[in-house]
Protein backbone atom coordinates (compact mmCIF):
# COMPACT_ATOMS: atom_id res chain seq x y z
CA UNK A 1 0.00 0.00 0.00
CA UNK A 2 1.45 3.35 -1.09
CA UNK A 3 0.65 6.62 0.64
CA UNK A 4 1.15 9.87 -1.26
CA UNK A 5 3.15 12.77 0.13
CA UNK A 6 0.01 14.87 0.04
CA UNK A 7 -1.80 12.36 2.21
CA UNK A 8 1.08 12.32 4.71
CA UNK A 9 1.10 16.11 4.93
CA UNK A 10 -2.66 16.16 5.42
CA UNK A 11 -2.33 13.73 8.33
CA UNK A 12 0.51 15.73 9.89
CA UNK A 13 -1.60 18.89 9.66
CA UNK A 14 -4.13 17.24 11.95
CA UNK A 15 -1.49 16.59 14.63
CA UNK A 16 -0.60 18.85 17.55
CA UNK A 17 2.75 20.62 17.56
CA UNK A 18 3.98 18.35 20.35
CA UNK A 19 3.09 15.25 18.32
CA UNK A 20 4.79 16.65 15.20
CA UNK A 21 7.96 17.28 17.20
CA UNK A 22 7.81 13.75 18.59
CA UNK A 23 7.37 12.40 15.06
CA UNK A 24 10.41 14.35 13.88
CA UNK A 25 12.52 12.97 16.75
CA UNK A 26 11.40 9.40 15.95
CA UNK A 27 12.23 9.88 12.26
CA UNK A 28 15.66 11.29 13.09
CA UNK A 29 16.35 8.30 15.35
CA UNK A 30 14.94 5.74 12.92
CA UNK A 31 16.86 7.05 9.86
CA UNK A 32 19.91 8.25 11.83
CA UNK A 33 19.62 11.81 10.53
CA UNK A 34 19.02 15.24 11.98
CA UNK A 35 17.23 18.22 10.58
CA UNK A 36 20.42 20.25 11.09
CA UNK A 37 22.39 17.82 8.91
CA UNK A 38 19.79 18.06 6.18
CA UNK A 39 19.82 21.85 6.27
CA UNK A 40 23.63 21.97 6.16
CA UNK A 41 23.85 19.39 3.35
CA UNK A 42 21.29 21.28 1.30
CA UNK A 43 23.35 24.46 1.60
CA UNK A 44 26.51 22.57 0.63
CA UNK A 45 24.79 21.01 -2.38
CA UNK A 46 23.54 24.40 -3.56
CA UNK A 47 27.01 25.90 -3.12
CA UNK A 48 28.77 23.05 -4.91
CA UNK A 49 26.43 22.81 -7.87
CA UNK A 50 28.20 23.99 -10.99
CA UNK A 51 26.60 26.76 -12.94
CA UNK A 52 26.92 26.38 -16.66
CA UNK A 53 28.66 29.28 -18.29
CA UNK A 54 26.40 31.26 -20.63
CA UNK A 55 28.66 34.04 -21.88
CA UNK A 56 31.97 33.56 -23.62
CA UNK A 57 34.86 35.57 -25.04
CA UNK A 58 36.37 34.89 -28.46
CA UNK A 59 40.13 35.13 -28.05
CA UNK A 60 42.37 35.48 -31.13
CA UNK A 61 45.60 33.68 -30.21
CA UNK A 62 47.38 34.06 -33.56
CA UNK A 63 46.49 35.09 -37.10
CA UNK A 64 48.25 32.33 -38.99
CA UNK A 65 49.73 32.65 -42.49
CA UNK A 66 46.76 34.34 -44.20
CA UNK A 67 46.38 37.73 -42.55
CA UNK A 68 44.02 39.12 -45.20
CA UNK A 69 41.49 36.28 -44.74
CA UNK A 70 41.53 36.79 -40.99
CA UNK A 71 40.98 40.56 -41.42
CA UNK A 72 37.98 39.84 -43.69
CA UNK A 73 36.56 37.38 -41.16
CA UNK A 74 37.03 39.88 -38.32
CA UNK A 75 35.28 42.58 -40.36
CA UNK A 76 32.27 40.33 -40.97
CA UNK A 77 32.07 39.29 -37.32
CA UNK A 78 32.60 42.64 -35.63
CA UNK A 79 31.32 45.13 -38.23
CA UNK A 80 34.55 47.09 -37.79
CA UNK A 81 36.10 49.07 -40.61
CA UNK A 82 39.11 47.85 -42.56
CA UNK A 83 41.70 49.79 -40.51
CA UNK A 84 40.16 48.80 -37.16
CA UNK A 85 39.96 45.14 -38.22
CA UNK A 86 43.59 45.22 -39.41
CA UNK A 87 44.69 46.81 -36.11
CA UNK A 88 42.77 44.21 -34.12
CA UNK A 89 44.29 41.31 -36.08
CA UNK A 90 47.80 42.72 -35.76
CA UNK A 91 47.38 43.10 -32.00
CA UNK A 92 46.93 39.33 -31.53
CA UNK A 93 46.74 37.77 -29.01
CA UNK A 94 43.59 39.72 -28.17
CA UNK A 95 39.89 39.41 -27.45
CA UNK A 96 37.78 39.70 -30.60
CA UNK A 97 34.30 39.61 -29.09
CA UNK A 98 32.84 39.37 -25.57
CA UNK A 99 29.52 38.29 -24.04
CA UNK A 100 28.75 35.79 -26.78
CA UNK A 101 26.41 32.84 -26.21
CA UNK A 102 27.67 29.27 -26.64
CA UNK A 103 26.19 28.63 -30.08
CA UNK A 104 27.40 31.93 -31.52
CA UNK A 105 30.87 31.43 -30.03
CA UNK A 106 31.22 28.08 -31.83
CA UNK A 107 30.11 29.66 -35.13
CA UNK A 108 32.58 32.53 -34.73
CA UNK A 109 35.37 30.14 -33.80
CA UNK A 110 34.74 28.02 -36.91
CA UNK A 111 34.61 31.10 -39.16
CA UNK A 112 37.90 32.45 -37.84
CA UNK A 113 39.63 29.07 -37.91
CA UNK A 114 38.61 28.59 -41.55
CA UNK A 115 40.38 31.87 -42.32
CA UNK A 116 43.57 30.46 -40.73
CA UNK A 117 43.44 32.05 -37.27
CA UNK A 118 44.00 30.23 -34.00
CA UNK A 119 41.06 30.85 -31.68
CA UNK A 120 40.27 30.08 -28.07
CA UNK A 121 36.88 30.38 -26.40
CA UNK A 122 37.09 31.62 -22.82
Amino acid sequence: MSISKTKIVEEIEKMSVKNVLDLIKKMEKKFKISSEDISTNTKILKTNSKKEKTEFKIFLKSIGPNKISVIKAIRSITNLGLKESKDLVESAPTIVKENVNKKESEILKNTLEKSGATIEIK
